[in-house]
């Protein structure tokens, strides 16, 4: 069986993988669109370019993905019995207090994200505090306390970085495209311009993809069982997620590049966000999380 610390370096591995990947998709398209103008400055920028965001995913990418959903620095003596109860299950846990944030939103939802345990940021929003009593909150921050221990954070929140740069990217290429850059070149270059435009334009569903491989369903489970194990009360977390899974309505700020983050489905339950949760399947179907939990023994 699988051990935490088999999680953790597998966490890693998979951090290296998605960054390495990141690296060598952009100095592709950068060697082909320097191909086409002829300009092979554009291979170092682009080269140059892909690394310094490499290094910005790893070192920058929780203060990026905080700023993404706006939160906001929890107050302590407004919020004390959030800290208290995030500063207790982080001592069960033998982890350093995470700084703790707070997102202005009637949807309950949580995440947690930075690049270790020393850097970690638990998130929540305020409908979230206003829905839950004390034993569905503990249950929900062991939960986002479960991912920080097995540096889950690490790759979801780099992922954060690298696919919303890639996104960028693509929209960059498609509108060369409908500028017409280029023009004049012969077909050989013409026909290069048009391999790096369609490479761009499916970088971004590639990203999602990337996040569903690097980020997986089984995550989620897992973080949900360590996180009853921390409070030894299973039930505590499964009706905290049968409470966030009844609230139909999307999150104010939700975006296909942070969903991955959150406990739940940040675009709720209506059918335009069952299609999102189709195309982008980071979380396993909420009754079977619920039904889990309450036939765990602890």
């Amino acid at each position: 069986m699988a051990s935490l610390y088999t999680q953790q370096s597998r966490n890693v591995f998979r951090t290296w993988m998605m960054m390495t990947t990141f690296l060598v998709l952009i100095i592709l398209v950068g060697f082909l669109v320097s191909q086409y103008y002829g300009d092979s400055s554009i291979l170092y920028v682009a080269v140059a370019f892909s690394l310094v965001m490499n290094v910005g995913a790893y070192w920058f990418s929780d203060k990026i993905a905080i700023a993404s959903v706006g939160a906001k620095p929890a107050d302590e003596n407004q919020y004390k019995e959030l800290h208290r109860i995030v500063e207790n299950l982080a001592i069960t846990a033998g982890l350093p207090k995470p700084r703790v944030y707070l997102i202005e939103d009637p949807a309950p939802n949580a995440f947690a994200t930075g690049r270790d345990k020393n850097h970690a940021v638990i998130a929540v929003t305020t409908g979230l505090l206003a829905m839950l009593d004390r034993s569905e909150l503990e249950g929900v921050i062991a939960h986002e306390l479960s991912h920080v221990g097995n540096r889950d954070i690490l790759v979801m929140t780099v992922a954060v970085v690298l696919v919303g740069t890639i996104s960028v990217i693509a929209n960059i290429f498609l509108r060369m495209s409908m500028w017409g850059g280029g023009r004049g070149r012969d077909r050989n270059g013409n026909a290069l311009i048009a391999i790096a435009t369609i490479a761009a334009m499916i970088l971004a569903p590639l990203a999602a993809q990337l996040i569903q491989l690097a980020v997986s369903r089984r995550r989620e489970f897992l973080a949900d069982a360590s996180g009853a194990l921390l409070t030894r009360y299973p039930d505590g977390l499964a009706s905290a997620l049968a409470k966030i899974g009844s609230y139909a309505a999307p999150m104010q700020r939700a975006s296909t590049t942070t969903a991955h983050l959150f406990i739940s489905n940040p675009f709720g339950t209506h059918p335009a966000a069952q299609y999102m949760a189709n195309l982008f399947s980071t979380h396993p179907p909420m009754q079977a999380r619920i039904d889990a939990l309450r036939g765990l023994k602890v």
